[in-house]
């Protein structure tokens, strides 16, 4: 049995990612990705009770795209780099790349001045002028890239997961416990630091 092609979504800097648009309420969200399936809702970060995440899949325990919203409305998109579309901007694939390899395109695209490119506390690139940050996440024994976006309201300092507005599950991997939900959710990967990677420019 042949497994179902990766949807290609191109993003839209601070607007959206494929179907989807920042600011839709879930409902909206799950019509637009009629291909994937609302396996669950969880409680995103600790400090906000109105902060909502919903992992679709597009198959039985295979999430593919993390949706976060908050006061109803989305706000933040992280793609699976397993299962997850292929997310690609300016003819640039950005899920399940060698992390050196898009590091060294965003380099570029700084050292033209295209995108102003900055690192968070735990080094994972991104430009808040796109309002997308790229972390790692572990595929068959090997690390590649997940790219997190968030629309332009949240995209202030968004490379910063001290201070910007994704998510901490996106970042240390814990899903804050609500009615019938499990203590703890397993990381999208187990590599949440780039480690000896350094800023190229």
């Amino acid at each position: 049995m042949s497994r179902p092609t990766r949807p290609d979504w191109e993003l839209t800097p601070l607007e959206g990612v494929g179907p989807l648009r920042f600011g839709m309420r879930l409902a909206e969200v799950a019509a637009a990705v009629p291909d994937l399936t609302a396996l669950r809702h969880f409680r995103a970060d600790p400090s906000s009770r109105e902060t909502l995440g919903v992992e679709f899949a597009s198959g039985p325990a295979e999430p593919a795209v993390h949706a976060y919203f908050v006061d109803g409305r989305l706000f933040c998109v992280a793609a699976d780099a397993a299962h997850g579309p292929q997310v690609t901007l300016w003819g640039r694939r950005l899920t399940g790349c060698v992390p050196a390899d898009l590091e060294r395109f965003l380099g570029h695209a700084h050292t033209c001045g295209v995108v102003d490119v900055s690192y968070g506390p735990r080094g994972n690139p991104g430009a808040d002028g796109l309002g997308l940050v790229v972390r790692l996440q572990e595929v068959a024994e090997r690390v590649v890239t997940r790219p997190v976006m968030v629309g332009w309201a949240w995209a202030d300092r968004c490379t910063d997961d001290w201070e910007g507005a994704i998510p901490e599950c996106e970042w240390v991997g814990r899903l804050w416990p609500s009615a019938g939900e499990p203590k703890f959710w397993p990381p999208p990967g187990h590599a949440t630091h780039w480690g000896e990677w350094q800023p190229p420019f």
